[in-house]
């Protein structure tokens, strides 16, 4: 029986918390010292994930992290020796990102806050790896892996990426947008991403793409993959499945609101349920997502039972 193990014959098996290593609490203090030397730009993305949008999960992100750290404290070890040499690697590259913003600057350049901030958090991100290459074992790693890489959904998309992002997701949801009009008989003419309907023309602009509910679906399903569910191709195939999940959503909707204008009246193109009706959508891919959740779930073999 592994020594964390402890219980009396016939009660269930207590799992008793080891200590914290002391090399852990090197790594803990190079965090810190880490997100004070990074004060300044963590509290723009703050600032910045409070104003917009799209990025107004961000916040929630590093809270998630710490809260799989601590889930996973049973398993932190001095097992082995830190593979300090690894640590080249992110270190390197997370200085290179601020000597990049430094020429940047320096050559006149200026930063969107998104691309500022995508440069300053990932470049944090990548001195976090190093330190923990630097303090901790494998075993340890091996334990707070998920969470390090968890943190990447706080950095900030630079513009093009957001840019190209929602461009490809407005293209895709007027594609899904015409599959729906087809099977709901609705006549639709298509000229670019511009749909003539009966008696109005509808566009579907930028705006419609519904990247932020995208995003924070794939956090979710990023998420409870790791949580749920054990075999990596289980994981691949619900993380794969938001992409189709977002653009029947975003299909259904532009079929509603062209339902409704057809039918009621053009000026339902200003309702709430256009305006502002983005959660009830969403609300509804989380169904056939659960659904398919839940299916690979149950779907695994028993987990093996500690003997």
């Amino acid at each position: 029986m592994p020594p964390e193990l402890i219980a009396p014959t016939g009660a269930q098996p207590a799992v008793v918390v080891p200590p914290v290593p002391r090399r852990s609490f090197g790594f803990l203090a190079a965090v810190v010292l880490l997100l004070v030397c990074f004060h300044n730009p963590l509290t723009e993305l703050v600032r910045f994930s409070l104003r917009d949008e799209l990025s107004s999960y961000i916040p929630l992100i590093p809270l998630v992290s710490l809260y799989l750290v601590w889930l996973s404290r049973a398993a932190w070890r001095d097992d082995s020796a830190p593979p300090r040499r690894l640590a080249a690697i992110p270190l390197a590259l997370g200085l290179g990102l601020i000597a990049v913003y430094g020429w940047g600057r320096q050559a006149g350049r200026v930063f969107e806050a998104s691309d500022y901030l995508a440069l300053m958090t990932f470049s944090l991100l990548a001195l976090i790896v190093a330190a923990s290459f630097v303090f901790l074992g494998a075993q340890t790693l091996r334990a707070i892996a998920f969470p390090l890489a968890f943190l990447i959904f706080a950095v900030p998309l630079p513009a093009f990426v957001h840019q190209a992002i929602e461009t490809f997701l407005q293209h895709a949801s007027a594609d899904a947008a015409q599959m729906f009009f087809f099977v709901a008989f609705m006549p639709a003419w298509r000229e670019g991403q511009v749909f003539h309907l009966p008696g109005m023309s509808l566009e579907v602009a930028p705006e419609c793409s519904g990247i932020h509910s995208t995003l924070v679906l794939l956090i979710t399903s990023v998420l409870a993959g790791h949580l749920f569910l054990r075999s990596p191709w289980r994981r691949t195939i619900l993380v794969c499945a938001v992409l189709p999940l977002a653009l029947l959503r975003n299909g259904f909707r532009i079929l509603v609101i062209g339902e409704l204008c057809v039918h009621i009246g053009p000026e339902m193109i200003n309702s709430p349920i256009h305006r502002h009706g983005g959660p009830i959508f969403f609300a509804m891919s989380l169904v056939p997502f659960f659904y398919l959740l839940r299916w690979l779930h149950n779907s695994q073999p028993s987990a093996p039972t500690q003997q």
